[in-house]
């Protein structure tokens, strides 16, 4: 590792040490290192995707500011989950060598924190999760292809990427590919633009494992649907198993090629219901974990008694641990009722209204709202358009049909798709983490 790089991360950590807790510091500074600087791009290294959470959650601006400070410029960070093996013996040489480098993001587009022991399991998801478990065991032998389905925040997603997981820590020289149907629909549009499919081709048909999410959008894209269809059968052949995840059974979406509904009902049909308060409860006791947290069960129950969608139960917990350490109180049930009490009266105090956020994620990109409401598709306005789908559904809580009304009268599909395409994009890409906390600061004040 540079020296140079060694002596600035030093000097940065000495400047945030001073302005959190020692607490905070030790958990998720102390094993985190600064690999590069280049083009303007920090990459630091932290032990785990769940440091990397949290670090991007709570203290992205702190680190960015000290960092900036000694390097004289703007500075976009991107975190990497890496840990580095300490040396039993004392050597001469460089402090670290390639070999002694640990990855743990081994894998494109898959989180190394979504495992089937990661996952909370009750009746609701208990079929999908054994389903999922014998495929990873037994790819190609056993369901193929596999099609989960189920509304948004259920844990598709988490259990498709635990079968990439699994699969890869058995055999790591297996090729795993998983993907987002608006990903393979790109991948195949770029491939006929530039009249090169062969190299597209290859990398979906040699795979040992294919997993892609959300096919329900691949709805009326016939070209698309072709060359889905294609692969499917060539990787069937060879045995290689598929993973499919929906919001809809396949006979339900509609504009779907009936050979390729067919094929995706050929093997087993699985769906996911929305959690019950228990697995609810479950999941938040899990999560508390994973962030070095033990929550009392009552605490957990709580929780889970006032959060309907079960996405917003991470970002709850932590608001929890987030005022209780800046407090200095125990969480217990009383403290948290009152956050959530207090969360409410906020919310009721300074109400927020949709032409509001329309008008600041606007001003912030420098567009004007009735582009952002039209249909233009160039990049920056489905970027504008799909944060503004985002902070409508998460501050304002509006059902995907008036945020499709209010944006120009888009399907409920489209709007659910822009919500999700920035959920995993907050996890992958700092840079947009802060764009959202500047557009949501201009709102609140």
């Amino acid at each position: 590792m540079n020296d140079e790089f060694i002596k600035l991360w030093n000097t940065v950590l000495g400047e945030v040490q001073t302005e959190i807790s020692a607490a905070n510091f030790h958990t998720l500074f102390k094993k985190t290192k600064l690999l590069s600087l280049e083009n303007n791009i920090a990459t630091i290294a932290a032990p785990s995707a769940m440091i990397i959470d949290l670090l991007e959650k709570r203290f992205l601006l702190l680190i960015k500011k000290a960092l900036e400070k000694h390097v004289g410029q703007n500075t976009q960070i991107i975190f990497l989950p890496k840990v580095f093996e300490e040396k039993k013996e004392k050597q001469d040489g460089p402090l670290f060598f390639e070999e002694e480098k640990k990855l743990i993001g081994h894998l494109p587009r898959v989180r190394s924190d979504f495992t089937f022991q990661n996952l909370a399991v009750s009746s609701s998801n208990q079929l999908a999760y054994v389903s999922c478990q014998t495929v990873s065991k037994n790819l190609g032998a056993a369901y193929n292809p596999l099609f989960i389905y189920g509304p948004c925040g259920v844990g598709k997603t988490h259990l498709m990427q635990a079968v990439a997981n699994d699969v890869y820590k058995k055999d790591p020289n297996k090729k795993i590919v998983y993907t987002t149907s608006e990903e393979f629909t790109n991948e195949v549009v770029e491939a006929i633009r530039t009249n090169n499919t062969h190299k597209m081709k290859t990398r979906f048909r040699s795979c040992a494992l294919l997993l892609i999410d959300d096919v329900q959008f691949l709805a009326g894209k016939e070209k698309v649907q072709e060359e889905l269809f294609h692969t499917f059968n060539i990787l069937i052949d060879k045995s290689s198993q598929i993973v499919l995840s929906s919001d809809r059974p396949p006979h339900e979406i509609k504009k779907l090629e009936k050979r390729l509904s067919s094929r995706f009902s050929g093997g087993l049909t699985v769906d996911i219901e929305s959690p019950d308060f228990e697995l609810k409860t479950a999941i938040l006791l899990i999560k508390a974990k994973k962030y070095n947290m033990e929550i009392p069960i009552d605490v957990a129950k709580l929780v889970a008694e006032k959060t309907e969608d079960v996405r917003k139960l991470e970002g709850t917990l932590l608001r929890i641990i987030t005022e209780s350490e800046s407090l200095g109180e125990e969480i217990n049930y009383v403290f948290v009722k009152k956050i959530l009490e207090g969360k409410n009266k906020k919310e009721e105090a300074h109400p927020v209204y949709p032409d509001q956020i329309i008008k600041n994620v606007c001003s912030f990109y420098n567009i004007k709202p009735n582009h952002l409401k039209g249909p233009k598709r160039n990049a920056s306005l489905v970027k504008a358009r799909q944060i503004s789908m985002y902070l409508l559904k998460k501050r304002l809580d509006l059902t995907l049909v008036e945020i499709g009304n209010f944006l120009g009268g888009r399907d409920h599909t489209t709007i659910m798709h822009g919500v999700e395409k920035i959920e995993g994009l907050l996890s992958v890409k700092p840079s947009l983490n802060e764009e959202i906390m500047r557009i949501t600061k201009f709102i609140n004040e």
